[in-house]
């Protein structure tokens, strides 16, 4: 077995940094486990090269252990050079601000726990696969826990410049965003065709397509997701008040919110489905894909049954 840790050198603050990287040491030494570390130098970097690091293992029949030390982002970037390697699992090092797609797994503590990590077990987990066209360009790649548009992507684009701001925390920088962009009342305006021909058509607050429950440093908002049904989630918020919605938010960020009758179907339109098509009925929308923002114009949307192989570390 061999072991890499592909690390994003720009995620968390300097001293824990190191300090993941004396974890990491000293587990390998007890076990005397040798591993490789790589640090990834620009964004998408980190999916070419375990791309090529997975090509020259397999013609090698060596079996991957692939650790994605970073975000939600540095995961992704992983998952995306590995699909389609049957030898490759994808473990996680959390060292983001979000560190959601872990969540669904387990405490955060348990993935710092690098004895576990070396000992744990692979689970295997569904992908969203996505082709996204803007402007003539496609994109095609896949998501392990969550896409947002609206509301949530905004306040995710707007957090990432407000964490970096002195003494705002990750979960604080969350919050002032979620105010902030509430004030401005930003939403979307989208087409939404789903595989059984049903079409949702105008403004939204949000929409999330996931695999995941959690997004945004642990906001339970799509709370039935199994990451590994064979199905994404979807959940449509309607254009609702700034009022109606600062109402539902705590019951959301818990996930409890399905549970009322006054926002089930009435607000929050929540299904299960295998495909799934949005279209902006504007010039584009933002997507966030697993953290990470781009624009687009039209997206599709198809579940990779057991698309691969996730470490989850022993207790």
């Amino acid at each position: 077995m061999k072991y890499v840790f592909v690390m994003n050198p720009t995620a968390g603050k300097r001293k824990y940094r190191e300090e993941i990287l004396k974890s990491i040491r000293a587990a390998a030494e007890e076990r005397s486990i040798e591993y490789q570390m790589y640090f990834t130098k620009a964004q998408e970097d980190g999916a070419i090269y375990v791309r090529e690091l997975c090509q020259r293992c397999a013609r090698k029949g060596e079996k991957l252990r692939i650790y994605a030390c970073g975000g939600d982002g540095t995961i992704n970037e992983v998952i995306n050079g590995a699909f389609g390697f049957e030898n490759v699992e994808v473990g996680a090092v959390p060292m983001g601000t979000g560190n959601d797609y872990i969540r669904n797994y387990g405490d955060t503590d348990d993935f710092l726990n690098m004895r576990g990590q070396f000992s744990g077990i692979s689970k295997t987990s569904d992908l969203i696969k996505y082709r996204a066209e803007h402007e003539g360009i496609i994109r095609e790649g896949y998501c392990a826990n969550m896409f947002n548009i609206g509301f949530d992507c905004n306040v995710v684009d707007l957090t990432a410049k407000i964490k970096n701001l002195p003494l705002i925390s990750g979960s604080l920088a969350y919050l002032i965003s979620v105010f902030l962009i509430l004030i401005r009342k930003k939403g979307c305006d989208l087409k939404i065709e789903f595989e059984d021909g049903r079409v949702t058509d105008g403004k939204l607050l949000l929409i999330a397509i996931a695999n995941g429950c959690y997004c945004g440093g642990g906001v339970k908002g799509v709370p039935y997701c199994d990451l590994n049904d064979g199905l994404m989630d979807v959940s449509v918020v309607n254009n609702v008040s700034r009022t109606k919605f600062i109402t539902i938010f705590p019951s959301y960020s818990k996930g409890t919110h399905l549970e009322k009758v006054a926002v089930k179907d009435k607000i929050v339109h929540y299904t299960k489905e295998k495909a799934l098509t949005i279209t902006a009925n504007g010039k584009s929308l933002r997507l966030c894909t697993d953290g990470e923002i781009t624009t687009q114009k039209r997206v599709e949307f198809f579940v990779v049954k057991d698309g691969f192989k996730f470490i989850v570390p022993a207790k």
